[in-house]
């Protein structure tokens, strides 16, 4: 039985991190970019949405819901195709810590799960299937 778990361990361990990093991009592209897009299509209903529900305390809930539609647009791009995925995924986490600590306190499965993600590209980076890797490829 040693032996069997030991070869499946092997096995797990070779899988290419690469493809994890590719994974891990696109998967938290869609939650943010789904979000943002339906803020985007009626911005009046966002404003409402934060001036209402939201109620962040530092914004007007006209900025707020700007700005956190232009984040959730603008960074889950930036990871999808691996430019600047480092601090597009500091955003994120940013704006995931905002909702999880003064929107949606029950709702942590979600954001731990997003946060882990986030905390992964931005300790592992992209990967070289990214433009960061083109860009900056022999600057390290």
């Amino acid at each position: 039985m040693t032996a069997f778990l030991e070869t499946w361990r092997a096995r797990l361990d070779a899988f290419p991190q690469p493809a994890l990093q590719l994974l891990m991009r696109f998967s938290i592209f869609w939650v943010f970019w789904r979000s943002g897009l339906l803020k985007a299509g009626n911005m009046e209903q966002a404003v409402t949405l934060f001036r209402e529900e939201y109620m962040l305390p530092l914004l007007p809930p006209e900025i707020a819901a700007y700005l956190g539609t232009a984040v959730e647009l603008a960074a889950p791009c930036l990871i999808l195709v691996g430019l600047f995925t480092r601090l597009a995924a500091l955003s994120l986490i940013g704006l995931t810590l905002t909702i999880q600590f003064l929107v949606y306190w029950n709702d942590y499965p979600s954001h731990l799960l997003w946060l882990a993600i986030l905390v992964f590209l931005l300790t592992r980076g992209p990967g070289p299937f990214s433009l960061d890797a083109l860009l900056f490829k022999g600057k390290r």
